[in-house]
């Protein structure tokens, strides 16, 4: 588990230097860029953070060439901001970019849902019921918030991989990713709060999925996914609006 936290713009010293798990050899690349991408959604990377481009090599055990991959990449799925002559940073994410994101999300969870239900076998069915049991867990510790979002992305991404358009489901997971570090960082403390109408949600979908309406099913999901889009973006703006008062306050 990591630990060690920097502020945002910083570069990490040597004293408070963050673990990253090493990399293979062969397609360095790719363990780079997944490694990077893990750190970013799991909070070792923080929203505008810099990072040290050397220091990360060093740390992954490759050159230089294949974190700079990584990054180029990181970059087209949004994750990272490159800006020449300043260095490279972890992306933050405005209100209006959330909306956009989850506004593209629910295009492509609700293309999926129309062609998911041809595809639909008992035995798949049967994993969604599992998925909604687990979802009416209790959450009482930040444990049991992260193991609930776990579950909240095997739901949604079992209903896009069931729609059988590979690209449609690459498309989703770079989206995700976006909602990801939004939700992670930007979490009311209300956030248990809303677990009731969410599992009502979730128990819509399943019953559209369980009687095999196409319309059900894509209604659910819009009026879900838009929910979502409003909490979070709502969450981003009053953050937003209180910042500037809590840095006027520490002058």
């Amino acid at each position: 588990m990591w630990h060690t936290a920097v502020s945002a713009g910083g570069d990490v010293g040597a004293s408070t230097r963050k673990q990253l798990p090493p990399v293979t050899r062969e397609r360095a690349s790719d363990s780079a860029f997944q490694a990077l991408r893990d750190g970013i959604l799991t909070q070792l990377f923080k929203p505008g953070e810099r990072l040290n481009i050397p220091d990360l090599a060093a740390r992954l055990d490759v050159s230089l060439t294949p974190v700079k991959e990584a990054l180029n990449r990181l970059e087209a799925e949004g994750l990272v901001r490159i800006r020449p002559r300043s260095g490279t940073f972890v992306a933050e994410l405005s209100p209006e970019d959330v909306a956009e994101t989850f506004e593209i999300r629910r295009a492509l969870e609700c293309l999926a849902a129309e062609r998911a239900i041809a595809h639909l076998t008992p035995e798949v069915l049967d994993r969604f019921r599992s998925i909604v049991r687990d979802l009416e867990r209790p959450v009482a510790a930040e444990a049991d918030r992260a193991l609930h979002e776990q579950t909240n992305v095997q739901f949604h991404s079992l209903l896009v991989q069931l729609s059988g358009n590979r690209r449609l489901a690459e498309m989703y997971a770079e989206l995700n990713a976006h909602v990801t570090i939004a939700r992670i960082h930007h979490r009311r403390e209300d956030w248990a709060q809303r677990l009731d109408r969410v599992r009502q949600e979730h128990r819509a979908i399943l019953k559209a999925l369980e009687a095999r309406s196409v319309e059900g099913l894509v209604q659910a999901l819009r009026q879900h996914i838009q929910r979502a889009s409003d909490s979070l973006v709502e969450d981003l703006r009053r953050k937003a609006a209180i910042a500037p008062l809590a840095g006027s306050g520490r002058r």
